[in-house]
C-alpha cells in the first residue's frame, strides 16, 4: 500500500520531514509506503494510491470513469497529454464558495501522470476540494483584513460553527476580522487585545472589546466560554503555554488557534500541539507559514 501527500505550496520539505521516508516525488506530491498518517502540512492526502500504464488518452479517461465520476487533476509539469485526459472526464466545478455554504459532499478522487505513459491516482482523498484549495467569494468591504478567510475555511472544512448565542473569546482580536466572522454567525464575542478594534467592527452588536493582553487573562477567574480563538502573532511555545492554562482551568470547550511559525519550522512545537488529546493540526489553504490547531469537544 502507498499513500501520497500533496504539500502546501512552498512547504514540501516541512511535509517530507513530517511524514518520513519518501519513495517518489511529483512536484508537491510526495509518495510514501504504508497507510496514511496525520500530516499537518498536506493540503490533500491520497489514500491507497494506484498506478497503471495507459495505452491512450481515451483509455486513461475510461479507466478513471469506470471507478467513479469525479476526479481532480493535479498537474506538476507542463504537458498536453494530461490536459487531454482531463478533457475526457466529467467536469468538476471549483467555483468560489459563498460562506457559510457547506463543503461539497460528492466523492472526489485525484490523479496525475507519473510520466506520459503511467497514471497515478487515488479514488479516496482527504479533501473534498480540488487539490485541497478552498476559495471563497470574498467580502472586500467589511473585514479589516484578510485573516477572516482562515476562519471561514476552518469552519467550512470542519463542518462546525459557533451557534447563535454561544460565547466566544477572541484573543489578540485587533483589528477584528475573526470577531467579525463570529458575530455574523450570531455568537457573542469578547474581543481581547491591547490595541483597539477597527471602529466599524467595535460598533457591531454582540461584540465586547476588552483592552489588555491575552496572556494576562487568568482563565481560573474568567467566565466559561464555548469557544476560544487565537490568531495572536507569538512564538509557538508561548501559545502552547496559554492553551494549556485554559485547558487546565477547563474554562473553554472548543479551541481554534493559529500556530505562527517564524524562520525555520519548529517541528517539536507543532508535535506538542498535536499531542494534546483530541486535537487536530492542519495547514489551511488560507494559511501562510502557520498552522491551525483545533480541539472540539
Amino acid at each position: 500500500m502507498q499513500t501520497a501527500y500533496l504539500a502546501a505550496p512552498g512547504f514540501e520539505e516541512d511535509l517530507a520531514t513530517e511524514i518520513g521516508p519518501v519513495t517518489a516525488r511529483y512536484g508537491r506530491l510526495l509518495v510514501t509506503d504504508g497507510p496514511a498518517k496525520p500530516a499537518a502540512w498536506a493540503q490533500n492526502i491520497w489514500h491507497d494510491v494506484q498506478s497503471t500504464p495507459i495505452g491512450s488518452i481515451k483509455k486513461a479517461a475510461a479507466h478513471l470513469r469506470a471507478i467513479q465520476r469525479n476526479w481532480a487533476y493535479y498537474g506538476w509539469q507542463p504537458g498536453g497529454r494530461a490536459k487531454l485526459i482531463e478533457a475526457e472526464l466529467p467536469h468538476v466545478g471549483a467555483k468560489p464558495l459563498v460562506f457559510p455554504t457547506p463543503a461539497p459532499t460528492a466523492k472526489l478522487g485525484s490523479w496525475t501522470l507519473k510520466d506520459k505513459d503511467t497514471l497515478l491516482y487515488s479514488a479516496h482523498c482527504s479533501s473534498a476540494f480540488k487539490n485541497g484549495e478552498v476559495n471563497f467569494v470574498e467580502d472586500k468591504k467589511t473585514p479589516p483584513n484578510r485573516a477572516y478567510l482562515k476562519l471561514w475555511e476552518y469552519f467550512t472544512v470542519a463542518g462546525v460553527y459557533p451557534k447563535p448565542g454561544e460565547l466566544c473569546l477572541d484573543l489578540g482580536a485587533c483589528p477584528g476580522g475573526w470577531s467579525w466572522v463570529l458575530q455574523t454567525l450570531g455568537a457573542n464575542v469578547i474581543s481581547v487585545d491591547k490595541a483597539p478594534l477597527a471602529p466599524h467592527i467595535a460598533k457591531l452588536p454582540n461584540i465586547t472589546y476588552v483592552a489588555g493582553s491575552a496572556f494576562a487573562l487568568d482563565p481560573k477567574t474568567h467566565p466559561p466560554v464555548d469557544w476560544l480563538f487565537s490568531d495572536i502573532a507569538c512564538y509557538p511555545e508561548r501559545l502552547l503555554t496559554l492553551v494549556k492554562r485554559w485547558l487546565d482551568a477547563d474554562k473553554a470547550r472548543n479551541f481554534v488557534c493559529t500556530i505562527k511559525l517564524q524562520g525555520d519550522t519548529d517541528h517539536a512545537a507543532v508535535q506538542a500541539f498535536a499531542a494534546i488529546p483530541g486535537s487536530h493540526v492542519q495547514h489551511l489553504w488560507c494559511n501562510k507559514h502557520e498552522l491551525t490547531w483545533s480541539l472540539l469537544r
